[in-house]
């Protein structure tokens, strides 16, 4: 089949997938509002007072983005793996990566960027200084879809397990803590004046090394799983 070809059936299960979140809208609630939740948690246990809660927005942001992201994990490939949609997708004429590559972007519009969208009202409400948004903006965007890439292969490593249980948040957090480790850092430096540039580039490039690899890899897994 032509390029072109692929192309269609990319956008088929993109419309497929988007039709089915739109149908449970409801859930798909659940991650923002869990977000929300848990932003609001730091400033009952911290006070109220800008001054404590100030040096911790950023990274609170992302941790929220981190959770909300790992709620749906579980489900990239588990509802394929019960109704026999996945062995559509490893049928289909298109390759698995590309079809892997849709999933991921439908789980990053439904998980991250509605948080992505709230946060600077959740930027806001833990004080963060306004001057330092576009940073936490840009390091949101740029590290967030790396999120849901590695998370993307974690999750077909584990979708033969009928209870993943725990599991599946052990063996990403880990994955997970650079990624955050650099876009919180990146808010951090520039609230310091110090170069933020670098850690940028670094999400950027593990952006693009996981878009590369991460669907790759979890196709790989997907046919080791099912085999």
């Amino acid at each position: 089949m032509s390029a072109p070809s692929y192309l269609r059936i990319a956008a088929a299960q993109l419309r497929r997938d988007l039709a089915l979140v739109w149908a449970r809208r409801g859930d798909a609630l659940q991650p923002v509002l869990f977000a929300v939740m848990v932003a609001s948690l730091f400033p009952l246990a911290l006070g109220a007072e800008p001054g404590k809660l100030a040096p911790l927005a950023a990274g609170i942001v992302w941790v929220c983005v981190l959770l909300a992201g790992v709620l749906g994990l579980d489900a990239l490939y588990r509802s394929d793996a019960e109704d026999g949609g996945l062995e559509q997708m490893l049928l289909s004429p298109a390759p698995l990566a590309l079809l892997v590559a849709v999933r991921v972007l439908v789980h990053w519009l439904t998980t991250a960027l509605p948080v992505i969208l709230i946060a600077p009202l959740l930027a806001e409400m833990l004080a963060l200084d306004r001057a330092l948004l576009p940073v936490l903006m840009i390091s949101l965007l740029l590290g967030s879809p790396l999120l849901s890439l590695v998370g993307a292969v974690i999750a077909a490593l584990t979708v033969g397990l009928r209870r993943s249980g725990m599991l599946l948040p052990l063996l990403v957090m880990p994955l997970y803590v650079p990624v955050l480790v650099f876009g919180a850092g990146s808010v951090a430096a520039a609230a310091q004046g110090l170069d933020h540039g670098g850690a940028l580039l670094l999400l950027a490039g593990g952006g693009i090394l996981a878009l590369v690899f991460a669907p790759l890899a979890a196709a790989a897994a997907l046919r080791i799983v099912h085999s």
